[in-house]
């Protein structure tokens, strides 16, 4: 047997398609049937930058390495490109530099918000802002720092849903220098905080130096030293906390900076949210993956072998596949375009890694596994700068390509001797050209293969798949490679000792895989470090200690905790993490309290009904209802009436709803209550509910924001405007005796 066949497309994989990839035009005429479909429009989009005589020639080469599954491009292309919609092709971007001044600050919020909206996931280096208590010139205020920002954009996001089904998703990172650092690193010990962002350290050298060295460290701002720590103390507030929590991420940035390509010409202070590409301010990185395991030559034969020749031409159509990318998408802003333009940055990585060394009879983990894994990118790596350096003599090089500056220092001092020439002389159609990312419901499609380079997660598992209402459910899925070899084999066949699982991994084993891809990879990588539950704290510090020597750009651990959840579920390991417990059944009768929430010029009540289960002493809400005259609000009020409801009756912490319901800004203005301003009815509701949650003793009185809203002790009707209980009816209109507000009907 030769290459396998092209993967079955399972259920599940049909599931995701439909609901991310597949295009259906706003007419509902000439929706896509079938993947096949979408390769088509794929490949025919990316084929139009190429002449007229060519491009029906590589849309059909386009096409083939698509619907063949040997080249998958990241879900923004498969979903966005050809359909006319208004949506970047671009997974990751970094923003531009957050100026320190509250006008600008704002301006930055809604150049994210724009740029989530099309489908963007953002980075955000947020230790440009001032510290907590520094003053405010010419306000006579202090800051409130960058963390309170955070959270902004964070309620920012929870409201904007990024172009097809995903939510948006952010990086937010912090120089371990900041004098806001160690609230950095304890933003996410509360649940809920956050939640749209991934965090991260920019960990310089000299800290790490100075940690080795149990030297002070001192903490800075604009040139400004604000106090001193141990070192050895600040690098453990960080490990406690990812040991914990599973963040902050620990970003090299000394490094990454160093290594880069176009060191020259941009520093680098932020990644993508999922770390695999750090970017400069307002840079732009599309994201593409060649999936190994469509080169594998007799699959678990004894001359198992990758295809040396198939995997380099396909690069290399990959990397003019990718080049075209960049001339077809939108941009969200200017400046991503001007950026993206100018350097051209593309991320080819792989895909399948795992199942691919299995098939060819190799341990994930071992040495021989990370010596075929460098030979494999190395190859990648060559193929893709050959091809780039062709596209540059057919149509120029990137315009801030300098001959003299470009492979001096950085990644590209470390390729061959003759490619380096090579660019020399000829120049280079990208800036960058490699980086590994996490690939994941893109390697679902492909039959489930294994994600990136991470390790087989396991041979079966349970798989959460979000749903177009928010809901998730559960999916069994099966590996691509074993799935083959019971195909092969026979079902009841035993597998062969290749497919290691990633709970039968050290952390060692993990770094060891990482730094052998890493070595030809120009960006970077998304790669998480599984760490046992029972895993010592002290050996866990040195898993990012080790990282740091092994010459690696960052590094992100899990280790399971109450806090973070899981996206896969592993069915056949006893123990391990558990699938969502089943809705609990309705008794007959239950406990509950039904509260009145008056809202500022709505001529009916809103009434909240809440109803309580008791389990060992303790009251949790189990269902809600919401009911109200004003039948303009009835479809919603039935909708979050159950999907509150159906969040509750699985139990667990669900306070996040208030969290959700509390951020919810109405862009027509919210309403002042009790004295202080809620920004819509809905945020109205969270504060009800959050209230019930409290008296009933399911929530601590003292969790952050907490304030009931309550009427009570109000003389008159509460002003819209500042609050207060003085707003008098005369003459036809409503007059506040306290602030002035008026308004006549």
């Amino acid at each position: 047997m030769d290459i396998p066949a092209r993967p079955v497309f399972e259920p599940i994989a049909r599931e995701i398609w439909s609901m991310k990839y597949r295009y259906t035009p706003d007419d509902g005429i000439a929706a896509e049937t079938c993947i096949e479909d979408s390769w088509r429009r794929v490949a025919h989009a990316v084929s139009a930058p190429e002449s007229d005589d060519n491009r029906l020639v590589w849309a059909d080469s386009f096409y083939r390495i698509l619907e063949d599954y040997r080249f998958l491009p990241a879900g923004r292309i498969l979903s966005g490109a050809g359909t006319n919609r208004q949506v970047t092709l671009f997974n990751c971007f970094v923003m531009g530099r957050i100026p320190d001044s509250l006008d600008r600050i704002f301006t930055q919020l809604k150049e994210a918000a724009v740029t989530m909206q099309q489908g963007g996931g953002i980075g955000h280096d947020f230790s440009t802002l001032r510290p907590r208590g520094a003053p405010v010139r010419g306000v006579g205020a202090d800051a409130s720092g960058p963390i309170s920002f955070m959270d902004v954009w964070d309620a920012m996001c929870k409201t904007i849903m990024s172009a097809g089904t995903r939510r948006g998703a952010m990086m937010g990172t912090m120089r371990c220098d900041h004098p806001d650092i160690e609230e950095f690193i304890a933003a996410k010990e509360r649940a809920g905080r956050l939640r749209n962002f991934n965090l991260s350290v920019l960990v310089t050298d000299a800290f790490m130096a100075a940690v080795k060295a149990k030297a002070e460290w001192t903490l800075v701002f604009e040139g400004q030293s604000f106090r001193t720590v141990p070192a050895v103390q600040l690098w453990d507030q960080i490990m406690r906390a990812t040991y914990d929590f599973a963040e902050p991420g620990v970003i090299f940035i000394d490094r990454i900076n160093a290594l880069n390509n176009l060191s020259y010409c941009e520093t680098i202070g932020a990644t993508n949210p999922c770390g695999e590409q750090p970017l400069p301010p307002y840079g732009a990185c599309l994201l593409g993956s060649l999936n190994l395991t469509r080169f594998v030559v007799n699959p678990f034969g004894a001359d198992a072998r990758i295809d040396d020749d198939a995997l380099r031409q396909t690069a290399a159509s990959a990397v003019r596949f990718m080049d075209n990318v960049i001339d077809i998408s939108n941009y969200p802003l200017p400046q991503q375009h001007a950026e993206a333009l100018a350097k051209r940055r593309i991320g080819l990585g792989i895909t399948g890694l795992a199942d691919a060394l299995a098939m060819c009879g190799l341990n994930y983990g071992t040495l021989e596994a990370a010596a075929a894994s460098r030979e494999w990118m190395a190859a990648i790596e060559q193929a893709a700068y050959q091809s780039s350096i062709a596209l540059a003599t057919e149509r120029g090089t990137f315009p801030l390509f300098d001959a003299k500056c470009f492979g001096a220092s950085g990644h590209a001092s470390s390729l061959p001797d003759d490619l380096r020439r090579d660019i020399a002389q000829y120049g280079l159609r990208n800036g960058l050209l490699t980086s590994i990312a996490p690939a994941g419901t893109i390697s679902l499609i492909a039959g489930n293969v294994s994600s990136g380079i991470e390790p087989i997660f396991s041979i079966r598992y349970d798989r959460k798949v979000l749903q177009a209402d928010g809901n998730s459910r559960t999916e069994a899925v099966t590996d691509y490679a074993a799935s083959l070899y019971w195909q092969m084999h026979g079902a009841d066949a035993p597998l062969p000792p290749a497919f290691v699982t990633a709970d039968k991994l050290t952390p060692s084993a993990h770094l060891l895989m990482q730094t052998a891809v890493q070595k030809h990879v120009d960006s970077s990588i998304s790669k998480t470090i599984n760490v046992p539950e029972d895993y010592p704290f002290e050996r866990f510090k040195t898993v990012y200690e080790e990282a740091y020597d092994l010459g690696l750009k960052g590094c992100t651990t899990y280790r399971p905790n109450p806090v973070t959840g899981s996206v896969l579920v592993n069915t056949s390991i006893p123990g391990r993490l558990e699938a969502d417990p089943r809705p609990r059944e309705r008794e007959e009768i239950l406990p509950g309290m039904t509260y009145k929430l008056r809202w500022p010029e709505s001529d009916h009540a809103i009434y909240i009904t809440i109803n309580d289960v008791v389990e060992a002493g303790t009251r949790r809400p189990f269902e809600i209802f919401i009911n109200s005259k004003n039948m303009e609000h009835y479809a919603w009020t039935v909708a979050l009436t159950r999907m509150i409801s159906a969040v509750f009756r699985r139990g667990g912490d669900v306070a996040f709803v208030v969290d959700e319901l509390k951020a919810v800004f109405d862009p027509r203005g919210g309403q002042w209550m009790s004295g202080r301003y809620v920004p819509s009815l809905l945020a109205a509701i969270g504060g009800i509910i959050e209230r019930h949650m409290v008296d009933t003793g399911f929530l601590d009185p003292a969790r952050d924001g907490f304030r009931g809203f309550s009427n009570i002790g109000r003389s008159g009707a509460p002003c819209p405007r500042c609050g207060s209980g003085t707003l008098m009816f005369q003459e036809g209109c409503a007059t506040c005796l306290s602030c002035g507000y008026s308004k006549c009907s």
